[in-house]
Protein backbone atom coordinates (compact mmCIF):
# COMPACT_ATOMS: atom_id res chain seq x y z
CA UNK A 1 0.00 0.00 0.00
CA UNK A 2 0.98 3.53 -0.94
CA UNK A 3 0.07 7.31 -0.05
CA UNK A 4 -1.11 8.48 -2.85
CA UNK A 5 -0.94 12.32 -3.51
CA UNK A 6 -4.84 14.09 -3.46
CA UNK A 7 -5.41 16.46 -6.33
CA UNK A 8 -6.87 19.83 -5.20
CA UNK A 9 -8.90 21.95 -6.98
CA UNK A 10 -8.33 23.75 -9.91
CA UNK A 11 -7.02 20.01 -11.01
CA UNK A 12 -9.48 19.41 -13.93
CA UNK A 13 -9.44 15.83 -13.32
CA UNK A 14 -12.06 16.90 -10.56
CA UNK A 15 -14.30 18.22 -13.36
CA UNK A 16 -14.68 14.90 -15.38
CA UNK A 17 -17.07 12.26 -14.81
CA UNK A 18 -15.23 9.05 -14.01
CA UNK A 19 -15.73 5.78 -16.26
CA UNK A 20 -16.87 2.72 -14.55
CA UNK A 21 -14.67 0.12 -13.13
CA UNK A 22 -14.83 -2.85 -15.38
CA UNK A 23 -12.17 -5.35 -14.38
CA UNK A 24 -12.41 -6.38 -10.90
CA UNK A 25 -8.74 -7.14 -10.21
CA UNK A 26 -5.09 -6.93 -8.48
CA UNK A 27 -5.39 -3.30 -10.27
CA UNK A 28 -7.90 -2.18 -8.42
CA UNK A 29 -7.58 -3.33 -5.29
CA UNK A 30 -4.18 -1.74 -5.05
CA UNK A 31 -5.94 1.47 -6.07
CA UNK A 32 -8.81 0.83 -2.89
CA UNK A 33 -6.17 -0.46 -0.56
CA UNK A 34 -3.97 2.93 -1.40
CA UNK A 35 -6.92 5.17 -1.54
CA UNK A 36 -7.78 3.49 2.34
CA UNK A 37 -3.64 4.32 3.40
CA UNK A 38 -4.57 8.01 2.18
CA UNK A 39 -7.67 8.82 4.04
CA UNK A 40 -6.23 7.67 6.94
CA UNK A 41 -2.94 9.68 6.53
CA UNK A 42 -4.82 12.10 5.60
CA UNK A 43 -7.39 11.96 8.41
CA UNK A 44 -10.30 12.50 5.96
CA UNK A 45 -14.15 10.40 5.86
CA UNK A 46 -14.26 9.73 2.32
CA UNK A 47 -11.85 9.57 -0.78
CA UNK A 48 -12.71 9.07 -4.31
CA UNK A 49 -10.33 8.31 -6.77
CA UNK A 50 -10.49 11.10 -9.21
CA UNK A 51 -9.22 12.87 -5.59
CA UNK A 52 -5.92 10.74 -6.44
CA UNK A 53 -5.81 11.18 -10.12
CA UNK A 54 -7.44 8.23 -11.06
CA UNK A 55 -10.71 8.43 -13.47
CA UNK A 56 -12.57 5.62 -12.42
CA UNK A 57 -16.28 4.96 -10.72
CA UNK A 58 -14.50 4.03 -7.10
CA UNK A 59 -14.54 5.71 -3.69
CA UNK A 60 -14.46 4.67 0.01
CA UNK A 61 -16.15 5.88 2.89
CA UNK A 62 -15.49 5.72 6.97
CA UNK A 63 -17.84 3.54 7.60
CA UNK A 64 -17.82 5.28 11.82
CA UNK A 65 -17.14 1.51 13.26
CA UNK A 66 -13.64 1.57 12.37
CA UNK A 67 -13.76 0.11 8.67
CA UNK A 68 -14.57 1.64 4.91
CA UNK A 69 -17.41 1.38 2.58
CA UNK A 70 -15.82 0.37 -0.59
CA UNK A 71 -18.29 1.42 -3.40
CA UNK A 72 -17.20 0.79 -6.46
CA UNK A 73 -19.86 2.34 -9.87
CA UNK A 74 -22.11 3.51 -7.03
CA UNK A 75 -25.90 4.69 -7.96
CA UNK A 76 -27.80 6.39 -5.95
CA UNK A 77 -31.15 4.95 -6.21
CA UNK A 78 -33.67 6.63 -4.16
CA UNK A 79 -33.49 9.78 -1.70
CA UNK A 80 -35.47 10.65 1.42
CA UNK A 81 -35.43 13.71 3.38
CA UNK A 82 -33.44 16.35 3.70
CA UNK A 83 -30.32 17.51 6.32
CA UNK A 84 -28.28 20.87 6.69
CA UNK A 85 -24.86 19.81 7.97
CA UNK A 86 -21.07 21.01 7.70
CA UNK A 87 -18.78 19.62 4.72
CA UNK A 88 -15.18 20.00 3.88
CA UNK A 89 -13.16 18.19 1.24
CA UNK A 90 -9.85 17.11 1.05
CA UNK A 91 -9.56 18.87 -2.59
CA UNK A 92 -10.73 21.96 -0.72
CA UNK A 93 -8.00 22.13 1.63
CA UNK A 94 -9.28 24.75 4.72
CA UNK A 95 -12.82 25.74 3.27
CA UNK A 96 -16.22 24.13 4.82
CA UNK A 97 -19.30 25.05 3.85
CA UNK A 98 -23.15 24.14 4.80
CA UNK A 99 -24.95 21.81 2.22
CA UNK A 100 -28.25 19.96 2.23
CA UNK A 101 -28.49 16.27 1.48
CA UNK A 102 -30.57 13.62 1.18
CA UNK A 103 -31.40 11.95 5.29
CA UNK A 104 -31.81 8.83 3.79
CA UNK A 105 -30.31 7.16 1.02
CA UNK A 106 -30.97 3.58 -1.02
CA UNK A 107 -27.30 2.82 -2.71
CA UNK A 108 -26.63 -0.03 -5.36
CA UNK A 109 -22.69 -0.54 -5.97
CA UNK A 110 -19.77 -3.58 -6.69
CA UNK A 111 -17.63 -4.03 -4.13
CA UNK A 112 -14.21 -5.05 -4.88
CA UNK A 113 -14.97 -8.27 -6.57
CA UNK A 114 -17.63 -7.19 -8.35
CA UNK A 115 -20.62 -8.27 -6.09
CA UNK A 116 -23.43 -6.25 -6.59
CA UNK A 117 -24.72 -4.61 -3.43
CA UNK A 118 -27.60 -2.35 -2.29
CA UNK A 119 -27.85 -0.53 0.99
CA UNK A 120 -29.94 2.18 2.90
CA UNK A 121 -27.60 4.63 4.50
CA UNK A 122 -28.95 7.05 7.12
CA UNK A 123 -27.25 10.18 8.46
CA UNK A 124 -23.58 11.17 7.96
CA UNK A 125 -23.31 7.94 6.08
CA UNK A 126 -25.73 9.28 3.28
CA UNK A 127 -24.02 12.82 3.13
CA UNK A 128 -20.59 11.06 2.76
CA UNK A 129 -21.93 8.73 0.01
CA UNK A 130 -23.74 11.80 -1.86
CA UNK A 131 -20.60 13.83 -1.80
CA UNK A 132 -18.12 11.03 -3.19
CA UNK A 133 -20.45 10.41 -5.66
CA UNK A 134 -20.82 13.70 -6.79
CA UNK A 135 -16.74 13.58 -6.93
CA UNK A 136 -17.55 10.66 -9.66
CA UNK A 137 -19.36 13.20 -11.47
CA UNK A 138 -17.21 15.44 -11.92
CA UNK A 139 -18.94 18.13 -9.26
CA UNK A 140 -17.50 19.14 -5.86
CA UNK A 141 -19.49 20.25 -3.07
CA UNK A 142 -18.88 23.61 -3.22
CA UNK A 143 -21.80 24.07 -6.11
CA UNK A 144 -24.07 22.93 -3.53
CA UNK A 145 -23.24 25.36 -0.72
CA UNK A 146 -25.25 27.79 0.77
CA UNK A 147 -23.01 29.23 3.36
CA UNK A 148 -19.32 28.96 4.00
CA UNK A 149 -18.19 28.76 7.10
CA UNK A 150 -16.00 30.97 9.37
CA UNK A 151 -12.92 29.20 11.03
CA UNK A 152 -14.08 29.87 14.06
CA UNK A 153 -17.51 28.49 13.49
CA UNK A 154 -15.71 25.35 12.18
CA UNK A 155 -13.82 24.89 15.16
CA UNK A 156 -16.53 25.11 17.32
Amino acid sequence: MAIRNIVKQGDGCLEKVCRPVTEFNARLHTLLDDMRETLAAADGAGLAAPQVGVLRRAAIIVDGEGGYLELINPEILEQQGSQEGAEGCLSVPGRYGMVERPQKITIQFQDRNGERRRLELEDFLARAACHETDHLEGKLYLRLVTRFLDPEEVEA
